[in-house]
């Protein structure tokens, strides 16, 4: 048995993570920004850079999945401040807490994503790419730097960069699935601009090779090897549930109901999982009906 620490165990992923864990018989410690009610609970409070370290000792990994919904809210500059600082704040404190421990975890599992190729266009990017420019690269250049104090301790660190999951019970693509059904599902744009997804499944079956995979340190896409466009994901909709995708939606609309966060849903990121796919990982879903099939 080993004991893990997940920082995000309330969110999508984390949740699926801890269950997936949990049912093979791992020890797994949630991160909770309140008194800890029970012994599964370590006290955290990412803004204050608090952690209960002497809860960690003894964990072989921490996996920090924490931070604000990028979708949850219009992008004001106050929620921008959010989005941020409940990344990078939470990500260095738990850099630090693991570098302070007598006893270090193997490794630090920390969430980051593909948002940091910025928009790509039609051009295929691996974790050899730089970084964008905008809001979300800076972002995720800043959040990954944070875990510095785990990997100058020596501590193996894995950036796991996620692309859009695939899922009915929570992040972006949930949102679509009741349009769809509705018979109001469309394009987006033009629908030329590639979305890079993964099942949700594979998500955290890719998490868990990461946390085995020694040899495996810094950047890792954690997307399908295909990404499918907007125009081939609406199409992809509409026969897995059945409906007809005759709608679009403008991009201008998109650009008055969103924001600034309408850049994101109209821009391109072709992200491609290079370095996941040479550890040898192979994928349940790779297509993009078969990740909307499973959801």
């Amino acid at each position: 048995m080993t004991r893990i620490a997940v920082a995000g165990a309330s969110g999508l992923i984390g949740s699926a993570l801890v269950r997936s864990l949990t049912a093979d018989g791992h020890d797994v410690l949630r991160l909770v920004r309140r008194a800890a009610r029970s012994a599964e609970e370590v006290r955290w409070d990412p803004k204050a850079c608090y952690v209960d370290t002497s809860r960690l000792d003894g964990c072989e990994a921490i996996v920090n999945l924490a931070g604000a919904g990028v979708g949850d809210h219009r992008w004001t500059a106050a929620y921008k401040q959010e989005i941020r600082d409940s990344r990078v704040l939470g990500t260095t404190a738990l850099a630090e807490a693991a570098a302070s421990l007598a006893t270090p975890p193997r490794v630090l599992l920390n969430g980051s994503a593909i948002g940091y190729y910025g928009d790509t266009g039609s051009r295929a990017v691996d974790e050899a790419a730089p970084a964008g420019a905008g809001f979300l690269p800076s972002l995720c250049v800043e959040w990954e730097a944070a875990t510095a104090p785990a990997h100058q301790a020596g501590i193996r660190t894995v950036l796991a960069r996620t692309g859009l999951v695939v899922a009915r019970g929570g992040g972006a693509w949930a949102k679509l699935f009741p349009l769809f059904k509705a018979g109001l599902g469309g394009r987006m744009g033009d629908g030329r601009q590639y979305w890079s997804y993964i099942a949700l499944h594979d998500h955290v079956a890719a998490l868990r090779h990461l946390l085995d995979q020694e040899s495996v340190s810094g950047p890792v896409n954690l997307t399908a090897p295909h990404p499918a466009t907007n125009r081939e994901v609406t199409a992809a909709m509409g026969r897995v549930l059945h409906r007809p995708t005759l709608f679009t939606v403008p991009a201008q609309a998109l650009r008055l109901v969103l924001g600034e966060m309408a850049g994101d849903v109209l821009g391109s990121t072709r992200a491609v999982p290079t370095r996941l796919l040479e550890s040898g990982f192979e994928f349940t879903y790779p297509g993009v009906e078969q990740a909307i099939g499973a959801a």
